[in-house]
């Protein structure tokens, strides 16, 4: 490559390189983020919890096992969802 185009090419690679950064600090980053704490959110679900899950159902879990919970939504009214259903901790 002589100087000429060296002059060409090199303000365009500048421009690829600071793509891939804002990408990946703008989108790749925070999903990344996001799931990690829903993993932490999931592996430290504990009995007594005040839950909502990604339906929308409100309530306090009553049994945890390995892959599922057991959420009492109302008074002696149980349901089981799987673990990664957990959207949020209330509580």
């Amino acid at each position: 490559m002589d100087a000429d185009n060296l002059r060409l090419v090199l303000p365009a690679l500048v421009f690829m390189i600071l793509m891939v950064v804002v990408f990946w600090s703008v989108v790749i980053r925070p999903q990344a983020k996001a799931a990690r704490q829903h993993q932490e959110l999931v592996a430290g679900l504990q009995v007594g919890d005040l839950v909502v899950t990604a339906g929308g159902m409100h309530g306090r879990v009553v049994k945890v096992s390995e892959d599922t919970f057991v959420l009492e939504i109302a008074p002696d009214v149980c349901t089981i969802f799987d673990r990664r259903a957990v959207r949020k901790r209330l509580n």
